[in-house]
């Protein structure tokens, strides 16, 4: 396919300009009079097919790639272009083993399977596919992220920056290598070493998007929100469909603002020049649902989720909006969008939630069974299996929530040097308070209201005191897994007597605040740590403030209450396991709320 007749390499030529362009539906009618002339030529074949999914055509899209890997067995790129539609479809069986075949000579192959494999929380897959293009040093930004992503997924995050430092060490000199140990060091929340690193890559001339995105999510853990948001600006004005920039963005124009259309601007402005954009819309109806307005981010979709050849992935965005006031709503979005794609685990999820505040609970419940055979620790699927349970009346749902034995709640001993708990959890407040934003806005897409929360992995805080906490978790948590022993739930099975931390964060909530209710999908054992309360929650005649099991974040039919209260006290850690539905209670006074919390999942756990 590298020599081509003049007319024919002209008339691509001109493809390739209208495509730069952004005049899809003129290359659309050039290209389908080349598919006519030339009808042995498969890339114009390709391209036809990408230009119609991005129109909603996938079966027509479908169908191109495929009569073009019929005309040119040999062209990898129909390969991927199909893999990646099958991907998207859902269709993984068909989609994997083609992107295997040409992922060792593609790289944007490589890209879609290590993201996949990644996504569903199998990094050991992510890292098979990616060894290949490490050893030869051919990994682009996207693929260093799959990279780093899936050794830290693993808990081998100061591996990643050992090998990115060889590559720096190797050529000192190389911006894309010193970009690559940046997303290493951000990783292992090294962030201030990852922010002379994206220093030294701008100052080699490498000022790309990725660049700039990974300089601001440095930034943001250091707590430089403004300088962050000057680089998520660069960003997406050189880049004004990064997604991943667009959302970061919003999250600190919300903590800066609060206020929605400030907050959304960004994304009107790329949408004003990439109008229709899916991607885009999706990202601003996530920007909505997540500053709490479930009703506008749906709205945002309507009118794309009505169009008969709307995404899956836009049909589920719109869903996942919908479950929060009209379950049927959703129920119809999550169908659609399995029809198109029937192995899709995003839209049986929002089936099964839909399912559930419909009132068919034995319905769901086959879904989440479907779906937790492929993905057995994936939290939040367990509990929505234990809410169908509950729904049902089944005896299995009292085996894995019960709370009396499951929910575990002790004082903490003070950790050396301090001999003293309350002048430790002192200690501990003002370091704690030094790390939450001045503004008292809360993040984006978190289950608080009204607070603030931190944005750096406590856990690998350098501050001496937050250092000593996590070592007194220490005893708790090896006391908490002998305690549950061994068994075939998902809790115990998993418990081999070991554990890391999977994050750590901290909580200020101040007058009327609260936590939704929600789970941890990606943890095993989950927590909460309580420095400093107010006075108020010493009055044990009220509920205020306490930590509430039992209630979905979602809607059921019938409705489903809180089953068991946890009443907070200063120096108290409780622990329990990710899959239970957790909120706290709304409390009124002048001083606020401070607590820790954590995951924690099996040591070398995938």
């Amino acid at each position: 396919m590298s020599s081509l007749a003049p007319a024919l390499l002209a008339s691509m030529q001109q493809v390739g300009k209208l495509l730069q362009a952004g005049d899809l539906r003129g290359a659309h009618g050039q290209l389908q009079s080349i598919v006519e002339h030339y009808p042995d030529y498969a890339e114009a074949m390709r391209l036809l097919g990408g230009i119609r999914q991005t129109q909603g055509d996938i079966d027509g899209a479908e169908a191109l790639l495929r009569k073009a890997m019929t005309v040119d067995p040999g062209w990898a790129p129909t390969w991927v272009s199909l893999g990646e539609l099958l991907l998207n479809r859902g269709r993984t069986d068909e989609a994997i083993p083609l992107l295997q075949r040409v992922a060792p000579r593609l790289p944007h192959a490589a890209l879609l399977l290590a993201r996949h494999y990644n996504d569903q929380q199998r990094p050991t897959e992510a890292l098979a596919v990616l060894a290949p293009l490490c050893n030869a040093g051919q990994l682009s930004a996207e693929l260093i992220s799959q990279h780093i992503a899936a050794l830290a997924a693993l808990g081998r995050q100061d591996e990643a920056v050992a090998f990115y430092t060889q590559r720096v060490e190797a050529s000192p000199n190389d911006p894309a290598a010193a970009h690559a140990l940046a997303m290493a060091l951000a990783t292992a929340s090294r962030h201030a070493e990852a922010e002379l690193a994206t220093h030294h890559a701008l100052a080699l001339g490498h000022r790309t998007a990725a660049v700039y995105f990974t300089h601001a999510n440095s930034l943001i853990a250091l707590g430089k929100l403004e300088s962050a948001e000057a680089a998520l600006r660069d960003c997406v004005r050189q880049e004004p469909r990064h997604v991943e920039a667009h959302d970061h963005l919003a999250r600190l124009v919300w903590i800066r603002t609060g206020d929605t259309a400030e907050t959304t601007a960004a994304l009107d402005l790329a949408l004003q020049i990439f109008q229709g954009d899916e991607a885009l819309l999706a990202a601003k109806a996530a920007v909505l649902q997540g500053a709490g307005d479930a009703r506008g981010a749906y709205l945002c979709l309507a009118a794309s989720a009505a169009h008969e050849h709307a995404s899956p992935t836009l049909l589920v965005r719109a869903g996942l909006a919908a479950l929060e006031f009209h379950p049927a709503a959703a129920l119809t979005l999550a169908e659609r969008a399995l029809r198109q794609s029937p192995s899709s685990a995003a839209a049986q999820n929002v089936l099964a939630a839909a399912l559930l505040g419909t009132g068919d609970a034995q319905q769901a419940l086959h879904h989440c069974e479907t779906l937790l055979a492929n993905n057995p620790d994936d939290q939040y699927l367990i509990a929505l299996q234990t809410t169908a349970w509950r729904l049902l009346g089944d005896e299995r749902y009292d085996e894995l929530c019960d709370y009396s034995t499951l929910i575990r709640a002790q004082t903490l001993q003070a950790p050396p040097p301090w001999s003293d708990l309350p002048q430790f959890l002192d200690d501990l407040k003002r370091s704690l308070e030094r790390l939450h934003n001045p503004h008292g806005h809360p993040l984006l897409h978190q289950s608080l209201r009204h607070g603030t929360e931190t944005t750096g992995d406590l856990t690998r805080q350098a501050d001496p005191v937050i250092q000593a906490l996590f070592r007194a978790f220490d005893e708790p948590i090896q006391a908490y897994l002998a305690h549950i022993g061994n068994g075939s739930d998902p809790l115990r099975r998993r418990n081999r007597g070991t554990y890391r931390y999977n994050g750590g964060w901290s909580v200020r909530l101040r007058n009327a605040g609260y936590h939704n209710n929600h789970v941890h999908p990606r943890g095993w054992i989950s927590s909460a740590f309580y420095v400093d309360l107010p006075d108020s929650m010493d009055n044990a005649s009220t509920p205020d403030g306490c930590l509430a099991f039992g209630q979905p974040s979602i809607m059921t039919t019938p409705l489903l209450r809180t089953q068991h209260i946890v009443r907070p006290e200063a120096g108290k850690l409780v622990l329990f396991p990710s899959y239970f539905w957790h909120g706290t209670v709304p409390f009124h006074s002048d001083k606020t709320r401070l607590t820790v919390a954590f995951d924690v999942v099996p040591r070398n756990s995938t």
